[in-house]
């Protein structure tokens, strides 16, 4: 049985204090989305939650690929093979490319006719189509900027990555602020204005953080700028190999939360709206332990590139140890403090008192939640990807989806008890996950 040491528990936190704020940054804009979109009305309050949850499950499938990054970049920054680390930086460029371009196209073509075989709520669902219609030119630029964030951050440099996601909340608050309400002599676009905005500040953060890898003297030994490639089919089978059953694992988590969500959308515009307020504040949450484990992962990797094992075993521990604890602190929060809390975003009565219901659920579900993604980003470090995958697609779809949908939509209960689908899935995955955890290093 490993101890928990403070030096591993300092040092992780140093890894993932830019890693924190970078992660609250993107859950800021999509809270100032919200807050933004719900002065205009309910209706465009939930569709910008239908449509931010379709843009975030997309997001999160190509996120999840270029996770592969930062174990493969840990391991070889471990055995001091720099020079190496550029060939990957550049052929997956190359990759989010190729795959922005695609989504972008697929979207335009499908989503009329994707919304209505979900059955979106007819009132709001043209506001939805607005909304994802503009949001999704911005894919391949985040899809280009998530190459070099795992790159940098491979390497235990994290620095650049909070600056470019503080950078990123900021033009998004600026431009929802013109866009949306027509200020400074622009239109006033409203839900397409959200969307545009988006999509503007996440071509400017791509060329930000881009710009910083070629001007700043700690990438020159990565060799990322010095030539061009072409396709190295090698490379990419192991990107893909590696990141394939990452994105499906962290799809099959976000995925659950973002069917829920479209689900809801059928329920009408003020449950939507409850449910849109809820996922903003466990996001915002869950933003902490989710860069905690990003910084395991790497901290995980370059330990085994030094081949230290039982250092790699200690960060393990004191990876899941700090997000479970985190999570036990924000689930008394959201016990205390959750109508403070949902005031924030709206003074009507009627989405107040179920979005309070939905974070007494929420508060159920924190700890196991700290403790799943703290297991799943040791695991990565470890490069075991694949039964992770089975473990989410086990624990979010063949049982937690299942009670959401006969809860929801077979017995038409309230929205809380939809999520006591969240609480079982995560519960679930957490258990697993640790397991394996356990027989992978030995560690628990």
């Amino acid at each position: 049985m490993q101890s928990i040491k403070f030096k591993n528990i300092s040092s992780l936190l140093k890894l993932a204090a830019p890693l924190i704020a970078n992660n609250l940054a993107i859950a800021g804009i999509q809270v100032t989305d919200a807050l933004m979109s719900s002065q205009i009305g309910s209706k465009e309050l939930a569709a910008v939650a239908v449509g931010g949850s379709i843009w975030f499950l997309i997001f999160q499938a190509y996120n999840g690929l270029m996770m592969a990054l930062s174990p493969i970049v840990s391991r070889i920054f471990g055995e001091k093979k720099e020079r190496i680390i550029g060939r990957y930086t550049r052929q997956a460029c190359l990759m989010s490319l190729f795959f922005g371009v695609t989504i972008v196209i697929i979207i335009k073509l499908s989503l009329p006719l994707l919304l209505e075989v979900v059955g979106i709520d007819i009132e709001f669902r043209y506001l939805v189509i607005e909304f994802l219609d503009t949001i999704i030119y911005g894919a391949p630029g985040i899809f280009l900027f998530l190459v070099f964030r795992y790159t940098t951050e491979g390497i235990g440099f994290t620095r650049p990555v909070m600056y470019s996601s503080i950078i990123a909340l900021i033009l998004n608050i600026l431009l929802n602020y013109i866009l949306i309400f027509g200020n400074f002599g622009a239109p006033k676009l409203g839900v397409l204005g959200c969307g545009l905005a988006s999509a503007i500040s996440m071509w400017l953060v791509f060329l930000y953080l881009s710009s910083y890898f070629y001007l700043n003297k700690r990438y020159k030994k990565l060799m990322i700028f010095e030539r061009a490639s072409a396709f190295r089919v090698n490379i990419m089978r192991e990107i893909l190999k590696l990141g394939i059953p990452i994105s499906i694992s962290v799809t099959a988590e976000a995925g659950l939360f973002s069917a829920v969500s479209i689900m809801i959308g059928t329920l009408g515009a003020i449950i939507t709206s409850a449910n849109q307020i809820a996922l903003n504040v466990i996001t915002v949450t869950f933003m902490i332990p989710l860069a905690v484990s990003a910084a395991t992962t790497v901290k995980v990797g370059q330990s085994l590139g030094e081949a230290n094992r039982l250092k790699a075993q200690d960060y393990a521990l004191t990876g899941v140890f700090i997000c479970g604890l985190f999570m036990l602190i924000s689930s008394c929060i959201l016990l205390l403090l959750r109508g403070s809390i949902i005031d924030i975003y709206t003074g009507n009565i009627e989405i107040k008192d179920l979005a309070m219901n939905l974070l007494l659920v929420a508060a159920i579900f924190q700890i196991v939640d700290g403790i799943q993604i703290g297991a799943a980003g040791a695991l990565r470090g470890y490069k075991d990807t694949k039964i992770p995958m089975i473990i989410n697609l086990f624990s979010y779809w063949v049982l937690a989806f299942p009670l959401s949908y006969v809860l929801g939509i077979v017995y038409r209960l309230p929205p809380s008890y939809i999520w006591l689908g969240f609480v079982l899935g995560l519960s679930v995955a957490a258990i697993l996950l640790t397991r394996r955890l356990r027989n992978v290093s030995q560690v628990l």
